[in-house]
């Protein structure tokens, strides 16, 4: 009873300083509207102010579990944070891209955000697990979630509702994990609502906090074996959207 509390909590204040925080960016968008401002697929203007709202909430939710996952989870949201604002209107796809272009001598904000992403996975699967292997496996998993969520999040409510559906599971079990699985579920939960009716879009920023929160939310509640089945699994995401970027980029629909 009392750890069924402790989910519920977690849910409703996260979804609660979502939806706090988007409103409060809304009412003042800092920089002017324009800043907030992008095209989604289908050409329809939307804001972006779901994104930082879910990220700090799905940041400060995971922190009040496990400082260093909230770590990871606040890096991984400034890091799509900067890709959205210097990578604005940059075609470029997958790690194919963005290494390409690295070997050309130019650093791209995808870049950038790869980067940053995977060492704050790294530095907190060194504080969530004891060994060598489990750490490197725990940096994989929040990094590659991170990603893998960043993919799906093509069409409006895709990323959010993606969350709430690999989320629910780790529901199920007692412990840190499903409190950071049900602050990571209230975020989405929150934002899900204008996504779907293309009123704001989470970008970068919202994708890649909730997925390191995700990938936060399976570390703390698994050994070496789940950690080595969800590792491979974000890989072989990472891998397979990689090859759908270079053909729709060879295809000329990106």
């Amino acid at each position: 009873m009392i750890e069924r509390a402790r989910r519920v909590t977690s849910f409703a204040l996260s979804a609660a300083l979502t939806r706090a925080v988007g409103s409060a960016l809304r009412a003042t968008s800092p920089g002017g509207p324009s800043r907030w401002e992008r095209k989604n697929h289908a050409g329809r203007t939307v804001t972006l102010h779901a994104g930082p709202a879910c990220a700090l909430a799905a940041a400060l939710g995971t922190a009040r579990v496990s400082p260093a996952a909230g770590f990871a989870v606040a890096v991984a949201g400034a890091c799509g944070a900067y890709d959205d604002i210097a990578g604005a209107g940059d075609p470029r796809r997958g790690f194919r891209a963005h290494l390409s272009a690295l070997r050309d001598g130019e650093v791209t904000s995808g870049l950038v955000k790869l980067a940053g992403i995977s060492a704050a996975g790294l530095v907190a699967g060194a504080f969530l697990k004891e060994r060598p292997l489990d750490r490197l496996l725990a940096g994989v998993v929040i990094a590659g979630a991170a990603h893998a969520v960043n993919l799906v999040d093509v069409r409006p409510g895709r990323a959010a509702l993606g969350v709430l559906a690999l989320g629910a599971p780790g529901l199920l079990r007692a412990g840190p994990g499903a409190r950071i699985a049900a602050a990571t579920m209230g975020a989405a939960a929150a934002v899900l609502p204008d996504d779907l009716g293309e009123r704001t879009m989470i970008g970068d920023t919202g994708a890649h906090a909730l997925g390191a929160a995700l990938g936060a939310a399976v570390v703390a509640g698994n050994g070496r074996a789940g950690l080595a089945v969800h590792a491979a699994a974000v890989v072989a995401a990472a891998v397979y959207g990689d090859k759908v970027s270079a053909i729709a980029r060879g295809a000329g629909t990106v």
